[in-house]
């Protein structure tokens, strides 16, 4: 076929392919493989797919992790992953060009790209206990994201702790949204306080901004943080009565801020707690969205209705993420090459950890972000490791 078929048309044609059949192709000859292998062809591959909006799915976890075609939204396939254990759950911490970062009550934590099935283990590292205050650790979050500057993968590690000092105010995070090359969180100047603030994470420079929210009308509502079609996104939930969905345009610009709809309690559906929205339908009329973690709906942008979405082996609980399928790979490695070396380290150290923290009475509220920059680190290393306090 290259003797038919310039080599750059062949490229051009196979990096419109969803990774399934490519994973097939690598197998029709060498000059393919190293194609379809080329970090060249993989970063071609993952910007086609970003530009075109295409081979997106959803990950649903229940008990398990299911996956779902986004065109045809018709079928929920159970996948096996790294972590599945009969004894601990599984979590979905962050999303990114087709990597999913996966972390479980025996704290490991894992990079796996679910479309070829590689993964990788991360390494297991301490907690920086301030020196002023004695805590446990209360909630850990994590946030993964792309720095384009480094052309490096990043994952944050968000640590609150419990405190006595009064000074130190508690307020809860989640998981960490990634928008622009920044991750985001709805935070609060102290728990009393009803003023909702985004703050960002710019994964390049690795500061913190504040970033300008709109001009709302009122402001009792809960808000949360998303990404919708490549733009930050707030959901603004006046309970059980109606919730108002604005969109930045422009990232960081305030004037940018437009607000894309409002969802009124349907007549036609059971009323909601709250919605999340996830994507743009392909035509971008309708978006579609999380209904209190218990189904999706279509929302139509023109004529304003709702309409419930049904697949088939669809698990009762939702937590959905829209994920790309992609070829992006983790230098490092991947699959089960070395993971039995590696889970040995990994139990090591955490035996070691575990020591440390018994020692450290429970407290109140303190913030330690840890990022890591994974791409180039071995495995049971931690020496690019750079501590950020808030």
């Amino acid at each position: 076929m290259s003797d038919v078929i310039p080599p750059e048309v062949v490229e051009n044609i196979l990096s419109r392919l969803p990774v399934t059949p490519l994973l097939r192709f690598r197998s029709v000859s060498k000059p393919w493989r190293a194609l379809i292998d080329d970090p060249h062809f993989i970063e071609s591959h993952l910007n086609q797919s970003i530009h075109n909006n295409t081979h997106l799915g959803i990950i649903n976890r229940d008990c398990y992790f299911y996956s779902i075609d986004f065109d045809s939204l018709d079928n929920a396939t159970k996948l096996d992953h790294p972590l599945k254990s009969p004894n601990f759950g599984t979590e979905l911490k962050g999303s990114c060009n087709g990597l999913l970062l996966l972390s479980n009550l025996e704290e490991d934590n894992i990079i796996w790209n679910p479309s070829t099935r590689k993964y990788w283990y991360l390494p297991v590292t301490g907690i920086d206990f301030p020196e002023h205050v004695f805590c446990g650790c209360d909630i850990i979050n994590f946030g993964l994201g792309y720095d384009h500057a480094s052309d490096d993968y990043k994952v944050m590690r968000v640590v609150q702790f419990d405190t006595f000092d009064s000074e130190v105010k508690p307020y809860k995070l989640v998981n960490g949204v990634l928008v622009s090359g920044a991750l985001h969180w709805v935070v609060r100047r102290d728990p009393e306080s009803k003023a909702n603030l985004v703050c960002g994470f710019d994964l390049g420079s690795e500061e913190y901004r504040l970033i300008p929210l709109p001009e709302f009308s009122d402001e009792d509502f809960h808000m949360s943080v998303n990404e919708l079609g490549g733009c930050l996104c707030v959901v603004c939930n006046y309970h059980f009565l109606y919730t108002d969905i604005w969109v930045m345009k422009v990232y960081g610009v305030k004037e940018s801020w437009t607000k894309l709809f409002s969802v009124a309690q349907p007549r036609d559906i059971d009323s909601f707690e709250y919605v999340r929205p996830l994507a743009y339908s392909k035509s971008g009329e309708k978006v579609l969205m999380e209904k209190d973690s218990k189904s999706l709906i279509w929302f139509d942008l023109e004529n304003m209705t709702i309409e419930e979405v049904c697949i088939r082996g669809m698990p009762k609980n939702v937590e959905a993420t829209i994920y790309l399928g992609s070829l992006v790979q983790l230098s490092g490695g991947g699959g089960s090459e070395g993971k039995k070396q590696q889970l040995q380290e990994q139990k090591k150290k955490k035996k070691n950890l575990k020591k440390s923290y018994s020692a450290l009475p429970a407290c109140n509220c303190l913030l330690l972000k840890l990022v890591f920059s994974y791409s180039a680190l071995p495995a049971g290393h931690s020496d690019c490791l750079s501590s950020i306090f808030l």
